[in-house]
């Protein structure tokens, strides 16, 4: 059984007065739209709609134009991230070697399902497409950093390494 957090939107003083800098800096500009997006991203960590609220205000953008952008782009997300991000490969190599098997074990030894995040925002769970590192295959990502030649022995030590960080 997976317990999926619900996030209330927290914003720090010094969150809200760089975003404010930024909007400045874009405002009125022609093209906005996507570095303003990636700056409230890199802001808060992901898009809340308080703020894509806020960035259709200051751009004089419609709030579902900001939507659809930002749905059509990877790279940007609504849920907040963990602390640490963890993305098991699941192309063809790693899954053959055992992927599956490694993506099940954390998901259920973090009480989430992939694309999730724990309550306490530690760990976010990711399932992605090959990342090229197929001769290491099952291969595994922590935020940036990669682990390979996995078993689910050696994946589950990889996992309680950052279980033991504060």
């Amino acid at each position: 059984m997976s317990i999926e957090a619900v996030f209330e939107f927290v914003e720090t003083k010094s969150q809200y007065q760089e975003f404010q800098t930024c909007m400045a800096e874009l405002k009125g500009q022609p093209g906005a739209q996507m570095p303003a997006l990636q700056d409230a991203q890199r802001i808060y960590g992901y898009l809340p709609i308080k703020v894509l609220k806020r960035l259709s205000n200051e751009l004089e953008l419609p709030l579902e134009e900001l939507y659809s952008t930002a749905t059509f782009y990877a790279q940007f997300t609504f849920v907040p991230k963990g602390e640490y991000t963890i993305s098991v490969c699941m192309g063809t190599a790693c899954y053959v070697k055992g992927a599956g098997d490694i993506l099940d074990s954390f998901a259920a030894e973090l009480a989430i399902e992939p694309g999730k995040t724990t309550g306490d925002r530690k760990f976010t769970l990711e399932s992605c497409r090959c990342i090229g590192a197929c001769g290491l295959a099952p291969v595994l990502t922590v935020n940036e950093e990669v682990y390979g030649r996995l078993s689910k022995k050696k994946a589950d030590k990889v996992l309680v390494t950052y279980q033991k960080m504060d």
